[in-house]
């Protein structure tokens, strides 16, 4: 799966599927369940190291991981997340680690936020490096947004996310992931910007969709050393594996629903 047979499979009007990965055993089964775009996400801070945030994960967290799913997904495209502090400070610094996971097994890296962030990806673009922007609620500003709220429900927010959306479109980036924004305001930026859209908590109306491995299988109850049964599991996620009797079922399902476009649903969306 090349960039270019995404940008062919977007502009037909098919949705793209996307899920996070973090091991060769994962990315191999969720190749064969037919998942296009593998997401090595900063969120294995939470889902596999067991903290409250992504805060805490390193270059080195994602280099590692970024190779075991290279590992097991010959055929599948692959996005790496640059964790927080590897891109913020220069552009020189930013190039360096997105080059570090390239050549990990990454075919693009992410980021997250806009504004002087358009900089940063228009400067690893034209080093040849594909770019995702990371727009709405941003994980790793959760100390600023004061805890995991929805983004862009303000007239001034929305224009923000809109404004910043179209900015690093017309910067080159080949897609703009959208998480926690309300389902209308993915759908205008969608229809107004080149850059497919993927979305998680933005509706149905994105190019895309992806979801968190642990999230899909129903299996992630929140920090390690809290009580499972305080978790509240978020509005966005469906948990494929109850209505399977396998985990290779249950991702083909999610794909198949998001190719179909039943998944998400009203009751997934802001």
């Amino acid at each position: 799966m090349t960039l270019s047979e995404l940008q062919l499979k977007t502009s037909a009007g098919e949705k793209i599927v996307m899920l996070t990965c973090y091991d060769s055993t994962f990315a191999k089964l969720s190749e064969a369940a037919g998942v296009e775009m593998l997401l090595v996400g900063d969120s294995l801070g939470m889902v596999l190291q067991g903290a409250e945030n992504t805060l805490n994960v390193s270059m080195h967290h994602m280099t590692y991981h970024t190779k075991n799913v290279a590992a097991g997904a010959l055929n599948t495209f692959i996005v790496a997340d640059m964790p927080l502090g590897s891109y913020e400070h220069d552009n020189e610094a930013a190039y360096k680690n997105a080059v570090w996971l390239i050549k990990s097994g990454a075919h693009m890296v992410k980021f997250e936020g806009g504004g002087v962030r358009v900089g940063t990806a228009k400067y690893l673009i034209e080093r040849g490096i594909p770019v995702c922007a990371h727009l709405g609620f941003t994980p790793q500003s959760v100390n600023q947004l004061g805890g995991y709220k929805i983004q862009g429900k303000t007239d001034e927010s929305a224009k923000k996310i809109m404004a910043d959306a179209i900015a690093m479109s017309k910067a080159g980036v080949s897609f703009v992931l959208l998480e926690m924004v309300p389902a209308a305001l993915a759908k205008t930026i969608t229809a107004s910007i080149k850059a497919p859209t993927i979305g998680i908590g933005a509706g149905v109306d994105c190019s895309g969709q992806v979801l968190v491995l642990q999230d899909l299988l129903g299996i992630y109850t929140g920090v390690a050393n809290k009580n499972a049964s305080n978790f509240k599991c978020p509005r966005f996620v469906r948990n494929f594996l109850k209505d399977t009797n396998s985990i290779q079922a249950a991702v083909e399902a999610y794909v198949a629903a998001v190719k179909s476009k039943t998944f998400p649903a009203l009751e997934h969306s802001y």
